[in-house]
């Protein structure tokens, strides 16, 4: 069988023009082309961009986002679409402030991400459950997520100046922060998740065809509450590092940080239509995002042109994704 099957795909290989295969590798590998751009020009422009500080400052920054972009990755890869991130994030950090205010710093800092990780639990549930589309049921229960972390807070702040809560925000291992760390690790569990693990491979196969995934014995409902189940997670997550970063529980945290992810997501080159894509392309996206913003602040410029910029690379970004689909 190999001897046959191998020279048949040789001959596949070489019967794809170059044109083609140059259209397609510019696909694969265009973001981190137009990162290394960015960062190029932006190296010539300010003489304070390439530097340790500020690189690391860009990454510290974004791990919050960046750490729901990689979750999100699971969601969007599976099929779905998940628009109550943000306001997970809100409920998440609020929630850790109240309990490390009235309880305990420690017990603050563990029961946000259980509290992302329940209300993802419950989108995944309605989704299957009352089979509804993700993008109306998550669009639903992001309301009824707000009206909760106002119920918590009563409208208020929640102000945590501790110690033993803001290690995780601000705190510095050598020159690296606690957060970035945080996100390192998080990221290569979800990649080692979707790429080495049954579990990944049934995410792929629920967002390329459902049917036939189900003709093949795979729960689709229970992958489908597991990779909503990890958004969620990741959103508490982020939302505890946030609020341990600023000391300062808000209802309204969060808002609109699930189209900065789903921005992220679609940037790196992850099909909106499912089956397709990779968490270090949504990792790539998070970054491109993060210095289109650390450019244009550098630089000074309006940043009417900052929102400009991105989102007309991410009608590209959906453009292609389209493109690719279609054909």
């Amino acid at each position: 069988m190999t001897d046959i099957s191998t020279p048949a795909r040789q001959t596949s290989a070489r019967s794809v023009p170059i044109s083609r295969q140059a259209v397609i590798w510019l696909q694969r590998y265009g973001i981190l082309i137009i990162i290394a751009l960015l960062m190029v020009g932006l190296s010539f422009l300010s003489d304070s961009f390439l530097t340790p500080r500020n690189l690391l400052n860009i990454l510290n920054q974004s791990a919050p986002l960046a750490i729901i972009a990689c979750a999100l990755t699971l969601v969007i890869v599976g099929g779905g679409f998940d628009l109550s991130a943000g306001a997970v994030f809100g409920v998440a950090s609020v929630s850790a402030a109240w309990v490390a205010v009235n309880v305990d710093p420690m017990l603050g800092i563990l029961i946000g991400p259980l509290v992302g990780l329940a209300l993802g639990i419950v989108n995944g549930l309605i989704i299957t459950g009352f089979n509804v589309h993700s993008f109306l049921a998550t669009l639903a229960s992001s309301m009824v997520f707000r009206g909760i972390a106002i119920l918590i807070t009563g409208g208020a702040l929640i102000p945590v100046r501790m110690e033993e809560f803001a290690w995780l925000g601000r705190g510095k291992i050598g020159i690296v922060n606690i957060a970035v760390i945080v996100f390192v690790l998080f990221a290569a569990a979800i990649m080692f998740l979707l790429n080495r693990t049954t579990f990944g491979r049934r995410v792929f196969a629920v967002g390329g065809n459902e049917e036939a995934a189900i003709l093949s014995g795979v729960r689709t409902n229970w992958v489908k509450i597991a990779t909503f189940g990890l958004t969620g997670f990741a959103a508490g997550l982020a939302g505890v590092i946030a609020v341990s970063r600023i000391s300062m529980g808000q209802p309204q945290a969060g808002a609109g940080m699930e189209l900065d992810a789903i921005a992220a997501v679609i940037l790196g080159g992850t099909s909106i239509y499912g089956g397709k894509g990779a968490v270090w392309r949504s990792i790539a996206g998070v970054l491109l995002l993060a210095l289109i913003g650390n450019g244009f602040n550098i630089l000074n410029v309006n940043p009417f042109f900052k929102d400009l910029t991105t989102g007309l690379i991410i009608v590209v970004a959906v453009a292609l994704s389209a493109g690719r689909k279609r054909r």
